[in-house]
């Protein structure tokens, strides 16, 4: 049945590795279960129900996750989008008062309307026009981007008023233990060894207990999801004051999606001639999951780029998704532990570390770094539109950012310098939607 399924023979895996795969997924991404409450629980923003976020929050994970293995068979996870949940709290709850119960109805629409584009396949037509070497350069940027968070996770790089960013303290033990991690994953991945990166996490974590560092706080707690099950209003929400909120969420989770396919995509050599096999089956799972998301409880749910680190331990299919699906379930009734291992070490006022999962996330950020060979960088028309895509990325914190000065750099380029014809027409109708939306929104 999971041949049949799954294709594991084709696609060169078994079971074991995608059990592997799909635990290291989960590991990395276990943090949103409890960022994702703190944000939208905020007195500052929407001000929800913690615990019935938490419950939304791996409910609407297990589904979106599920989705995407049925549908498209891809061992790419979904959960609520940091950065669109702020939105959601801050922008449009707090900033612009709207109830959150009627900002859960603004989700929904947006994801009808995410729905609406990819069945008459305008999102596959958006992936299939991305010049190749912009697709290398979405990879290896999102490569630069986790990392990134990996660094800021560890700790090992903060905050600088003077110079954006510089070296933690490396006397603080949350971050020795993300350095210690680190020193144990890349010996475990320079050994050959099969699932480095999730052996490297589990290390990592016996590590916390045995220094004191993880600290024991229960085992089970069942949070309840009645605050907020079905309290959406989609009908409150169909408004033209909302129009600009629901454009936002749309955009941002379109094209972060998007930059995410792309980039595990390339990452487990899933790209053939450029393009996503099943792409519109992996777009549908995404926005299918939002609308299911804002009846749970929580903002838009969408791919996560951490999927890249169950690649990297072996995951090749959607069976993975089913064992990440079934860790986010199990975690409903398994939270205070999620908390242990996933929650955060706050090592100074709003400096906040993950030094078990952050070791991961470097790692798989070299390892995504690879796609850089593929673009041809003495072709300055490809290769300055590739950097800038794949520099904004970390810099911005942002894939969408990242993806559209790419798109907006990669035509101009071409047209200035009298290769106008090489642009996919569609390009220069995205290059001029991004130029409007920095314009207008």
């Amino acid at each position: 049945m999971l041949e049949r399924l799954f294709k594991l023979r084709e696609n060169g895996t078994t079971v074991r590795a995608e059990l592997v795969g799909g635990a290291t997924t989960f590991m990395t991404m276990a943090y949103i279960i409890i960022v994702n409450p703190q944000i939208l629980s905020s007195p500052f923003g929407s001000g929800m129900d913690f615990n019935a976020v938490v419950a939304a929050t791996c409910i609407g994970a297990a589904i979106g996750t599920l989705l995407m293995a049925f549908l498209a068979n891809y061992p790419i996870a979904l959960a609520p989008g940091l950065g669109l949940n702020a939105y959601f709290s801050f922008v449009i709850c707090g900033k612009m008062g709207v109830p959150w119960q009627t900002a859960l109805g603004i989700v929904f629409i947006s994801g009808v309307i995410f729905t609406g584009l990819t069945v008459a396949r305008v999102r596959e037509m958006v992936v299939n026009a991305i010049p190749p070497p912009l697709k290398f350069a979405t990879a290896a940027g999102i490569g630069l981007f986790i990392a990134f968070i990996g660094l800021k996770d560890a700790g090992v790089v903060v905050a600088d008023p003077a110079t954006y960013v510089t070296l933690g303290d490396l006397h603080q033990g949350p971050v020795l233990l993300a350095l210690f991690g680190l020193v144990v994953t890349a010996a475990l991945m320079a050994a050959r060894i099969k699932g480095a990166i999730f052996w490297g996490i589990v290390i990592t974590g016996l590590g916390g207990v045995v220094t004191g560092l993880v600290k024991f706080t229960g085992v089970f707690a069942l949070p309840s999801l009645e605050p907020t099950f079905m309290k959406m209003r989609p009908l409150a929400a169909l408004r033209l004051e909302y129009l600009a909120p629901i454009v936002v969420l749309l955009f941002f989770d379109m094209f972060d999606t998007v930059g995410t396919l792309i980039g595990v995509g390339e990452q487990a050599g899933f790209m053939k001639d450029g393009k996503l096999p099943r792409v519109n089956r992996a777009l549908i799972s995404d926005s299918i999951a939002t609308m299911a998301g804002a009846p749970l409880g929580t903002s838009n749910v969408t791919s996560y780029i951490e999927s890249a680190a169950g690649v990297s331990a072996g995951a090749r299919t959607g069976l993975a998704n089913v064992f990440t699906a079934a860790l986010f379930l199990a975690a409903l009734f398994f939270t205070p532990l999620v908390s242990m291992f996933g929650g955060g070490h706050e090592i100074a006022e709003g400096v906040i570390v993950h030094p078990i999962t952050a070791p991961a996330l470097i790692i798989v950020g070299c390892l995504m770094m690879k796609c850089v060979s593929r673009i041809e960088w003495t072709e300055y028309s490809d290769a300055i539109p590739a950097f800038l895509t794949l520099i904004v990325m970390p810099l911005t914190f942002s894939i969408s950012h990242g993806l559209a000065i790419g798109f907006i750099s990669y035509p101009l380029v071409k047209a200035l310098s009298g290769r106008a014809r090489d642009v996919h027409w569609l390009v220069y109708v995205l290059a001029g939607l991004f130029v409007l939306r920095y314009i207008f929104i």
